[in-house]
Order: structure tokens, then C-alpha cells, then sequence
């Protein structure tokens, strides 16, 4: 799957010069013409110039052309950013939801009436040539029609149906995150939002205190309320530092379970007046439930107003009012007594004397698993800080990006970049040279044109016995205008191999570059792709889209034009002193110190700027982290009502970050304020030894002449290349950190040690021998001596509490996570002497937190297109999903952003389908049906075993009725397997872990 992604992301090797020649033809085209430019206008002058007595500053004409050109860079690029501003300006919607209007209602109870409300996840129709690229991926979304729905002050409502049936449309609609198409809603104190907890749980990169705080004063006392009635006090108990652990990104450190109950904590922390739960209890077990159930749900908040979706219908029947949706659409309401009955039958309660064993079950299980709990947690920090390079940029940074380039290509646009300098240095001496012949070739012949200076013989024995001073000056000017036209000649055949060095020039450089940029980016994709998994637990995601953005940008553009100039300035350079030398060759004796001196200055300017530059890349990371978890938090940002807070911390890492650059521009004017004042003295120094030579009368008038024009734009020329030298090194900074993320990375194992056959594994056959596995050294091993054996084609439910090592043994099995000790055996093959591209693609799994890529149904179903849309549609109806997707648009329909189009169980749904056209041998389950209703859980229950018939199937399950028709169960406790046989033999077995559990009733 990872040469998939790689594809999507990155560039193929055959693919830079198509590309290319979309973005470089500009660019090529734009350097032949600006550097032509100058050499035909001074063709055209200096024809002219015959009739001119004097023009000075042929040279100058060229650098105000080359200026030019950075100008008509600048300034396309600032259109084209302004256009991409302008867009996002006047395409983004209010902050404050606009779906939501705050109508009067004629009952004060009322907090919350729908009235013939039709609600969409499609942008308004004002607004969509401005979000045109948005609409295909709404195309056919379930619309969510309310026909009448009133909530009073201080309610249960809760919400059921079938997955899919439009109940998280329903919240996301009463918060304003879908556009009202008609009809009218009113809810009562819409500014003061809500409290909301979303079927993701939404976890902050702080700690936990900040997350259930959210902004608001610290009230110990209501603080500490809040955590018991969340269930969360055993859990910080546990932890080393309490509620001041850091969470980590997304709460990496925290269960599902616990994630869970710090949302609702924050939830509950905000003191909202209407409260909207969506199936929080989905990823907690049933004693965990029944006391949020009790102690939060109905205790604390038992004033509030509350709207609750949920799949447990044996927690709903204390609700003072059921909602019944269906497509979207709500089909009744009405008292539990009686909407109960129209949905699947609520499991039946625990009497007491079951409900204080499951007390005492739960207590004693905790105590068992505490030693667990421990091992994820550690008084150690998370995140350790980004680390910076310090010093000069390393020469293999140099030569990794020359590499890139190509050495081939490298040398040839050097090659080039010497003959483009050297033809534009013999064009200007053969300039210099036709003036100065010019001119004394015309002071010759109006000398000899004097009466006084005719010789007596030349008048009397020239042909035709006398030449009259207008005959000679006639034939003066003839051979005036013959030596034009051959000075001409010579200077435009220079000129025309001058453009055509610039064009071959532009033309590799353009293409170099591109290459490179090319090549860097894939070898960073391809690292990454391969790192591991403790990389990205401990590294937060705004780290890696700062390498993907700014760094690469940089690469892209700002690093080849800063080279580009760096390099100009270079070949110019050496041009002009090999001029200047020959024509001014005591200006040698200014030179010397003069180049120690801007050395100086060089050296003592790039270490800041190179050390502001790495600080400025850092600070950029804080802002990415920060920006994409706001974006994936959106939802609760609004309806708590929290966008100002927010929109105040991202100007803080803002700033943070323009105080870098703020401090970047002001070093690089205290370098152009030295040079300049250099530059005095050097035009001063310059002058005296012209003025000295020509007094003097040594050397060629025109070769001085031309030298004396170098020399005075030499100040500039050497402040150009000090400037783009030290910007072109803080430019490879960016070159350095992707190299460093490119060859420093840790990344998995990819030898392969053995080739398995292609139709391996062809029983499915699984042991684990000894299995001991921690997740990061010094950590507590997750998995502690784990043996059992799975015979070919048997079916296995694994259970055990939070934290008991269940999905662990996944991870090991597919090598997420390299084993300590012991071995894992497929086939009586070991797994770690096989290819990971090979073992995971030979393995099917369904994850408990469904992920979908960005794309289509098709490209999730089927990422290499091996399947036809028969197939696929195939496996869309076993999993009960084909009229859903025909809704939207069919296979080619896009699922949005981490499928955001699709609610969680149709996400798992997917994934399920995903896994049956695989056809594996083994099939790993992990709690994939948790967001799903029961009746549907039923049906896919039923669909697995008809397809997997034949096949290993490893599930875990919260549900234990999901595995009562296992043919044995594995149950695990703190890392280690506990029990492993039959259901049947554990439930009568009275003293099994197993059997509590059924007895404890969780499910």
C-alpha cells in the first residue's frame, strides 16, 4: 500500500520533464529574450554611433534588464498568491453558524423546535462558484429533513436507528455545521453554543487538565465532580502525574475509552445549557456506561438539556423521549415504552445482586490490569523538542542536492553558465574595442582631411591628377560603413551564441532543478512512508507538514531562484576581475584586501542568518500542529463557542514565527549598510587609480574604459553575491532538514530473508512462541510471554479489558512493532525472515478506527484496480452498503477527507468490504463493528462466517454475543494469555475470567 500512496504523493521518474515543461518554458523563453535584449539595443546604438560623439555606459544597460527580470518574477508571483488569498477571502464562510437562526418559539419551556427543516451537507448556491471544488465530493449526501422536532428544558432525548440513518447529520445540524436549505429553527441561547462530544473523540496535544478545562478557570471543586462522575479518577490515579500528563498528539497515550471520557469531561467541565452526546458510550465497557450513564448523564447534568445517539438501547429506557430516524428523516417520536418496541429489543437489565458482583468483578479486574495501565504511561516526556543543526551547513547537504541535480546535469550547467559569462565578456571587449577603433580612425581622417595636411604628391600625382577633400571624405565614409558592418558582424555572431548559451542554460538549470526537487521529495515520501510507528506517536503531524511544505517549497522555488542569482553573481564575477585586471591592473592592489574584507563580513552575517533561518523552519511547526488540530477539532470549536480562543493562540505562534523573520530582514539590512558603505571607498579607490592610469597614458582608452565600467558596478556585484550566497545557505537549510528526515529516520525492516511462495499463507495456520513485546525502550513489555496456537481455518474471539494486549497482538502480527523475544509463526513460517511488504499484503484487517483515504469509493475499495465494478459492488451488498453508495454517486464518489462523507459505521462498513476482496487467509477483526447498530452487527456477523468459511479469523470484541459462535476464545489480562478454549467449557466454567465477564455484563 505504500508504493500506492507513494505514487499518489510523489512524482515518478519519467514524470519531471512533462511537468517541467508546463512551468519552465516561461522561464526559459523569459531569459532569452530579457538577456538578448540588451545586446540588440546596444547593436542598434553603437550602429548609430557614428554620428554620436560620445556614449557612455554601454555595460550599465544590462544589469537594469536583469532587475527587470526579478521584477517580472516578483510580480507574477505576487498575482498568483494574491489570486489563491482572494479566493480563500471571499470563499470562506462565518465562523458563527449560519445554518442556525434563533426564530421565537411561543412555549419558554421550549429550548430547542425544527420546523419543516431541510438541512445539507452542500454549500448554499451563492456560494458555490466559489467552492465548485467542494461540490463533487457532496454529490448525492443524505439530506436530513426534519418535519417537527421540539426539545424542552431539561430532557433526555435520545436518538436511534440504524447506521447511516442521518443521527450525527441531526447534531451536526442543530450546531449549524450543516447549511439550512428551508424551514426554521430555534434554539434557545444559540450564542452561548453547546456542549458537545463527537463520535471521534476530539483530544488536544496538552494535558489532561487542559483538555477537560478548555480554556476555562480552574474550579477544583466542580473539577473534581467532573472527573468522578467521567469515570476518569481510577484512570488518573494511575498515571504517573495525574491529570498533568500530556496526552500527546490526538491522545496517543490514551485509550479509546479514555478518550472518550475526557471529551465528555470537557463537555460537561463547560457548564453548557443543551448537551449533545453522539454515541460516547460506544468505546467504554458496560460498567463504565452504566456510570456515566447514572452518575453523569442522569446525575449532573440531569437539569441540562440533552440529546443523546447511541446504539446501546438498554441505556435508553430512562429517556423522557426517543427519537426513531431514518435516510434522514425522523420516523417517530415518543416515550421508550414505545419506540423501543420499533427497533431491536433492548437486552434486558441486571438485577442487583449481578450488578454489586460486577462491582466487585470490575474492581478486582482493575487491580489486575493496573500493572497494564502502567506500562502506557511513563514519567517520561512524550515529545522530545525538534532538534536543530548548529553551524555550517554540512558539505554532504551540498552534495546531496548536487546529486539530485545529476552530475551530468551540474557540470553541464556550469559548463554553460562559463561560456554564457565568457561570450558576454568578449562581446563587451569587442565593443569596447570597435568604439576605440571608431573613434581613432574618425581622428585620423578628419586630421588628414586638413588643407595643411594634404601632401603636395598626394595631390598632384593621385589618379585623375587631383583629389578634391570631398572625394576623400567619400571614400572615408565607405570605408567607415565597411568596417560597421564587419564590427557588426563580429558582435552579433557573439551576441546570438551569447543568447543561445543563455537559453541552454536556463533551459538545464530549469530542468535541474525540477529533478531535484523531484527526487528530494519522493525520498522523503519513501522514508516516511517506511518509518515507524513510534515515529509518529512521538512526533506531531504539524513536524512532518513542515518538511512536506515549507521545506519543500523552499525547494521548489525559493532555493533554485536564490541559485540561480548565486550563481549569475559568481560567473559574473569572475568575468569582471579577469576584465578589470587586464584593463586596470593596479585595481589588483584594492582587490585583495577588498576580498578579505567582504569575506569578513560574509562569514560573521551567515552564521545569524543561517542559525534565524533554522529557527524560522522550527517555529513553523508549532503553527502546522496547531492548525490541523484546530481543523480536525472544528466541529466542537464552534459549538462550544471557543474560535476567538483559538484564533488568539494561532496568532501567538504566529508572531513567535515573524519575530524570527522580522529579525532575518533586519540582519539582512545591516549587511546591505556595511556593503554599501564599503562600496564607497572601493568607487573611490577605483576612480583614483583610473585618473592615474590615464595620466599616465598606459593601456588601451577602450579597454580602460570598459574595465572602469566594471569597476564601478564591481560594489554591487560583490554585494549581490554576499546577499544570494548567505540566502542561498539559508535556502539549503531546508535541503538539510529534508535529508535529515530522509536519512535519519527510523524505519522498519524491509530486508526480506526468505521467499515465500505466492500462495502463502495457504492454510493459516498461527502460533505465537514465547511472544514479549514493549513499545518503546525502557517501557514495561505490552505483551509478556504470550503463547497459543490457531489451527487452520478456526475461528478465535479474543477479550480482555482496556489495555490487556489485545490489539497489541495485532500490531505484533503484522510487525508493526518489532518483538523483544520469541517468535510469530504463519504457516510454520517466522514473519520476521519475511518481507513486511510481503506479510501485510498476504493479511487482512479491520481496524477499530476506520480510516479512508482522501478519493473515491473505488480507490478505498480497491487502491491497485485488480477488481471490476461487479466485484465491488458485490461486496458493497454483503456488507449492507450498496444502496447507500448508489445514493451517493456510485464507486466514483468521493468520500471526502478521511471519508468524512460517510458516518463511522458506514467508514467500518467500508473497511470491511475492503477486506473481503482480499481474499486472505487470515483476517484480523478489531472491534469493527463497535459504531454499528445491532441489527446490522447481526447481518455482518453472519456475512464473515459465510465468506470467511474457510479461512483464520482473530476478532476482538467488546460484544461478546460477536463471539459467543467462536470456536474458542483467548482472553488476556495484563499482557499474558489467561484462558484459551471453547465459549461453552469458559461459561460453565465458574472461576474463569471469561465467565465474569459474561457476568459482569459487558458487551
Amino acid at each position: 500500500m505504500e508504493e500506492v500512496l507513494a505514487g499518489l504523493c510523489g512524482t515518478k521518474p519519467s514524470e519531471p520533464l512533462p511537468v517541467w515543461i508546463n512551468g519552465s518554458i516561461g522561464f526559459c523563453f523569459k531569459e532569452l529574450v530579457l538577456s538578448s535584449l540588451p545586446h540588440a539595443i546596444l547593436a542598434i546604438i553603437s550602429a548609430c554611433y557614428v554620428g554620436t560623439p560620445r556614449f557612455p555606459g554601454y555595460d550599465n544597460l544590462s544589469r537594469p534588464s536583469w532587475k527587470c527580470r526579478i521584477l517580472v518574477s516578483f510580480f507574477f508571483a505576487i498575482l498568483s498568491l494574491l489570486d489563491i488569498i482572494l479566493t480563500a477571502v471571499f470563499s470562506q464562510q462565518s465562523t458563527i453558524p449560519l445554518a442556525v437562526l434563533a426564530d421565537a418559539s411561543s412555549d419558554p419551556d421550549v429550548v430547542l423546535e425544527l420546523h419543516q427543516s431541510t438541512f445539507s451537507w452542500s454549500p448554499p448556491l451563492s456560494a458555490s462558484h466559489f467552492e465548485s471544488e467542494e461540490e463533487p465530493e457532496q454529490k448525492g449526501a443524505l439530506e436530513t429533513c426534519i418535519h417537527h422536532l421540539t426539545v424542552k428544558k431539561g430532557t433526555l432525548v435520545g436518538v436511534v436507528g440504524k447506521v447511516g440513518c442521518g443521527k450525527s447529520s441531526l447534531l451536526a445540524a442543530i450546531t449549524g455545521e450543516l447549511n439550512r436549505k428551508d424551514g426554521s429553527v430555534y434554539v434557545l441561547g444559540l450564542e452561548q453554543g453547546f456542549g458537545l462530544v463527537t463520535q471521534e473523540p476530539w483530544i488536544q496535544f496538552a494535558t489532561i487538565r487542559e483538555n477537560i478545562l478548555f480554556g476555562k478557570g480552574y474550579n477544583a471543586k466542580f473539577y473534581q465532580e467532573v472527573v468522578e462522575v467521567c469515570a476518569l479518577a481510577d484512570d488518573l490515579k494511575i498515571l504517573p502525574r495525574g491529570d498533568q500528563t500530556i496526552v500527546g498528539e490526538k491522545g496517543v497515550t490514551l485509550s479509546g475509552g479514555q478518550k472518550a471520557r475526557v471529551a465528555l469531561a470537557r463537555a460537561v467541565y463547560q457548564n453548557k445549557e443543551i448537551y449533545l452526546f453522539d454515541d460516547p458510550l460506544a468505546a467504554v465497557d458496560a460498567d463504565v456506561a452504566s456510570h456515566i450513564m447514572e452518575k453523569c448523564i442522569l446525575g449532573i447534568l440531569r437539569h441540562k438539556t440533552r440529546i443523546l445517539c447511541t446504539h446501546r438501547l438498554e441505556i435508553l429506557d430512562k429517556a423522557d423521549m426517543l427519537v426513531l430516524m431514518e435516510d434522514g428523516k425522523i420516523v417517530q417520536t415518543g416515550p421508550p415504552s414505545e419506540i423501543l418496541l420499533l427497533v431491536e429489543a433492548a437486552p434486558k437489565h441486571r438485577d442487583k445482586g449481578k450488578q454489586q458482583q460486577k462491582a466487585s468483578v470490575v474492581h478486582m479486574v482493575k487491580n489486575e490490569d493496573e500493572i497494564e495501565e502502567q506500562q502506557l504511561q511513563v514519567d517520561s516526556p512524550l515529545q522530545a523538542e525538534e532538534e536543530k543543526k548548529e553551524g555550517v551547513v554540512a558539505f554532504l547537504v551540498y552534495q546531496a542536492y548536487w546529486l539530485a541535480v545529476g552530475s551530468w546535469l551540474s557540470s553541464s550547467i556550469l559548463l554553460s553558465l562559463l561560456l554564457m559569462q565568457a561570450s558576454r565578456n568578449i562581446s563587451d571587449w569587442w565593443l569596447s574595442n570597435w568604439i576605440s577603433n571608431l573613434q581613432q580612425t574618425r581622428n585620423t581622417s578628419m586630421s588628414n582631411l586638413s588643407p595643411a595636411n594634404l601632401s603636395p604628391k598626394l595631390l598632384l600625382f593621385s589618379p585623375g591628377g587631383l583629389m578634391s577633400p570631398i572625394t576623400m571624405t567619400h571614400s572615408s565614409v565607405q570605408n567607415s560603413s565597411s568596417d560597421i558592418r564587419f564590427y557588426l558582424m563580429v558582435y552579433g555572431s557573439i551576441a546570438a551564441a551569447n543568447s543561445l548559451f543563455t537559453a541552454l542554460r536556463a533551459f538545464l538549470f530549469a530542468y535541474g532543478t525540477i529533478r531535484a526537487a523531484s527526487i528530494l521529495h519522493n525520498k522523503l515520501l519513501k522514508r516516511v512512508l517506511k518509518a515507524t510507528v513510534t515515529f509518529f506517536d512521538t512526533t506531531p503531524t504539524g513536524r512532518i507538514i513542515n518538511r512536506f511544505s515549507s521545506d519543500l517549497y523552499c525547494i521548489d522555488d525559493s532555493l533554485p531562484f536564490i541559485l540561480n542569482i548565486c550563481l549569475a553573481n559568481v560567473f559574473g564575477l569572475l568575468g569582471m576581475v579577469v576584465i578589470i585586471s587586464y584593463g586596470l591592473p593596479w585595481i589588483i592592489l584594492v582587490m585583495v584586501p577588498l576580498a578579505a574584507l567582504y569575506f569578513c563580513i560574509q562569514r560573521y552575517y551567515r552564521h545569524t542568518s543561517r542559525e534565524l533561518k533554522r529557527l524560522y523552519s522550527i517555529s513553523l511547526s508549532p503553527i502546522y500542529t496547531h492548525f490541523s488540530e484546530t481543523l480536525t477539532g472544528l466541529n466542537t470549536i464552534r459549538a462550544t463557542r471557543a474560535t476567538d480562543r483559538f484564533e488568539e493562540e494561532n496568532k501567538v505562534r504566529l508572531e513567535t514565527n515573524q519575530r524570527c523573520l522580522f529579525i532575518s530582514n533586519t540582519a539582512m539590512q545591516w549587511l546591505d549598510i556595511r556593503l554599501q558603505m564599503i562600496g564607497v571607498v572601493v568607487v573611490t579607490a577605483i576612480a583614483v587609480i583610473a585618473i592615474i592610469q590615464h595620466q599616465k597614458e598606459s593601456g588601451n582608452p577602450g579597454l580602460v574604459g570598459l574595465a572602469l565600467s566594471y569597476a564601478l558596478s564591481i560594489t554591487n556585484l560583490l554585494s549581490g553575491l554576499i546577499s544570494s550566497f548567505t540566502q542561498m545557505e539559508t535556502m539549503m537549510v531546508s535541503v538539510e532538514r529534508a535529508e535529515e528526515y530522509s536519512t535519519e529516520l527510523p524505519k522498519e525492516t524491509q530486508d526480506e530473508v526468505i521467499q515465500v511462495a505466492t500462495d502463502w499463507p495457504s492454510e493459516g495456520h498461527v502460533e505465537f512462541r514465547n511472544v514479549m513485546l514493549a513499545y518503546r525502550h525502557g517501557l514495561p513489555n505490552a505483551l509478556d510471554g504470550v503463547n497459543f496456537t490457531v489451527v487452520p481455518g478456526e475461528k478465535v474471539g479474543i477479550v480482555g479489558r482496556t489495555g490487556s494486549g489485545k490489539s497489541t497482538m495485532f500490531l505484533a502480527l503484522f510487525r508493526m512493532f518489532e518483538l523483544n523475544e520469541g517468535e510469530i509463526l504463519i504457516d510454520n513460517v517466522n514473519i520476521r525472515l519475511v518481507a513486511l511488504e510481503e506479510l501485510r499484503s498476504r493479511l487482512a484487517i479491520i481496524p477499530q478506527d476506520p480510516f479512508l483515504f482522501s478519493g473515491t469509493i473505488r480507490e478505498n475499495l480497491d487502491p491497485w484496480g485488480w477488481h471490476m465494478d461487479a466485484e465491488l459492488y458485490q461486496v458493497l451488498e454483503q456488507v449492507h452498503l450498496k444502496e447507500v453508495i448508489t445514493r451517493m454517486g456510485g464507486l466514483d464518489s468521493d468520500v471526502g477527507e478521511r471519508g468524512r462523507n460517510l458516518s463511522m459505521g458506514q467508514r467500518q462498513l467500508v473497511c470491511l468490504a475492503r477486506a473481503l476482496l482480499t481474499h486472505a487467509k487470515i483476517l484480523c477483526i478489531d472491534e469493527a463493528t463497535a459504531s454499528v447498530d445491532q441489527k446490522t452487527d447481526q447481518l455482518l456477523q453472519q456475512t464473515i462466517r459465510e465468506r470467511f468459511a474457510d479461512k483464520t479469523v482473530l476478532t476482538i470484541a467488546h460484544r461478546l454475543n460477536t463471539i459467543m459462535d467462536s470456536d474458542r476464545v483467548l482472553v488476556m489480562n495484563a499482557g499474558k494469555v489467561v484462558e484459551l478454549d471453547t465459549p461453552k467449557v469458559l461459561c460453565n466454567n465458574s472461576e474463569s475470567s471469561f465467565h465474569r465477564l459474561i457476568q459482569s455484563g459487558e458487551q
